[in-house]
């Protein structure tokens, strides 16, 4: 019998909203605090270094994303792997997952390591970085890179404890991470001068405490999720039901990065100022999305361990409260972003005669994608229900054609025809729309094959 803990969540009984609420505000805050990471590193270099420094460090999101999404995907198979054996209570399946899964976690890393040092210069150059920028993005890039063991040793334990219905302690190690990086900014560049060197190596030792704290809660586990480094060992039927789920949620997560890339890219046509701007925005959409993007989480693992357990009724009441919580909270927080947009930008860049064009750059964008981002989260949240049920090669199809196929076609072929920076970024929330309307078919023709 698998022992539940206090931290843990009975996600297979009782009320609902509560624990869904219960799982996802914790992981919501968790999220809140990794951006806290990037946005300490983007307001101390606008405000301390200048533009040039904010354009370097701000324009490497989405390459970064598409570096690490492969393996971060591989992370989500990890959560619905072993959530479907918590909730089928297959304590052997469970520590299996748990020993193979932080092997993964180090080994992708290292790999990951290697591969940013070595490419990224050759990276930003195509993706067309200034020349007044290239120089500290992939300075910045390098070092950030350094931290990439530690970056996936988080997601993997992370999945793993939220797997059990656990959200609060992967946010305790954050919160500890983010105050020590804050205080690296802080001392690095405005006390020692190091400039985006110096935000680099903030975020990575900040990623190296955040990873060690969670093996340290992993080690601590009395039940199946208990980590024993002497058993750490690759499990091939574990890494076959992670790879099931994980390679197409990574897959379809690289590509998306992809598009994002090719529109950065596009971006970067527009100079510095309108990549400052962006970045900016960006950041702070960051914030919107980290909440709603939690029930996508959320429903991924409740369905997951309902779905295991044969709760087939509550796997639908599932789906309809995650997108009830995730609509409200992406039209409440995507408008008042945009409310108080010019006041949220002016945070991240540095007083002076180009402040008001950065700022104004940055609200052309958030007008476009910030205010949407519901669409966005209804998308996310069904592609959550999907792979919670074992579906991921399928939604991964449609959102490579809903999303990202036709980014590409309306960067390539609509986009020329009006050049303008509003023109660019409508295409997110109509490529959202497309993909969502794709996904809720293919969750009711699945849930219609299930046997209640």
């Amino acid at each position: 019998m698998i022992k539940k803990e206090q931290h843990m969540i009975d996600m297979c009984s009782g009320n609902l909203p509560g624990k869904i609420l219960l799982f996802a505000l914790p992981l919501a805050a968790s999220r809140l605090l990794q951006l806290l990471f990037n946005a300490a590193d983007i307001v101390v270099v606008g405000k301390f270094v200048g533009k040039e420094a904010l354009a370097a460090v701000g324009s490497n999101t989405a390459l970064i994303n598409l570096l690490i999404s492969i393996f971060v995907g591989l992370s989500i198979g990890t959560n619905v792997t072993l959530a479907r054996a918590i909730g089928a209570k297959q304590p052997d399946t469970i520590r299996r997952g748990v020993h193979t899964s932080i092997c993964l976690a180090l080994f992708s890393g290292a790999v990951l390591t290697v591969f940013g040092i070595c490419v990224a210069p050759q990276l930003l150059r195509w993706m067309d970085t200034p020349d007044d920028v290239v120089g500290l993005a992939s300075l910045y890039l390098r070092i950030y890179f350094l931290g990439m063991p530690a970056t996936m040793t988080y997601n993997f334990g992370g999945a793993v404890l939220s797997a059990q219905g656990d959200t609060r302690r992967p946010l305790y190690a954050l919160f500890i991470a983010g105050v020590a990086n804050v205080a690296m900014n802080l001392l690095f560049v405005i006390g020692m001068g190091l400039g985006v060197a110096g935000v680099g190596f903030a975020t990575a030792i900040s990623q190296y405490i955040s990873a060690g704290l969670v093996l340290w809660f992993l080690t601590r586990e009395q039940g199946a999720t208990r980590l024993d480094f002497r058993q750490l060992r690759i499990d091939p039927e574990t890494v076959r039901c992670i790879l099931q789920v994980g390679l197409p949620a990574g897959f379809q997560g690289m590509v998306f990065e992809l598009s994002n890339v090719v529109i950065q890219s596009t971006v970067n046509s527009f100079g510095s100022t309108m990549m400052s701007g962006a970045a900016a925005s960006q950041n702070i959409e960051g914030f919107v999305f980290a909440i709603i993007n939690t029930f996508h989480q959320t429903a991924m693992t409740f369905t997951s361990q309902n779905y295991g357990a044969g709760e087939y009724e509550r796997v639908d009441k599932v789906t309809v409260y995650c997108q009830i919580f995730t609509i409200t909270a992406g039209l409440v927080l995507g408008n008042l972003m945009f409310y108080f947009g010019h006041d949220l930008i002016a945070i991240y860049v540095q007083p002076g005669p180009e402040q008001e064009a950065v700022i104004q750059a940055g609200l052309i964008r958030m007008g476009h994608v910030g205010r949407l981002y519901a669409l966005c989260g209804i998308m996310d949240t069904m592609v959550g229900s999907l792979r919670g049920l074992g579906c991921s090669v399928v939604p991964m199809l449609g959102s490579l054609v809903g999303s990202c196929l036709l980014r590409f076609v309306w960067v390539y072929t609509i986009f020329p025809r009006n050049p303008t920076p509003e023109m660019l970024f409508i295409s997110y929330p109509v490529t959202w729309i497309v993909t969502a309307a794709f996904q809720i078919g293919v969750y009711l023709f699945i849930r219609k094959r299930i046997q209640v």
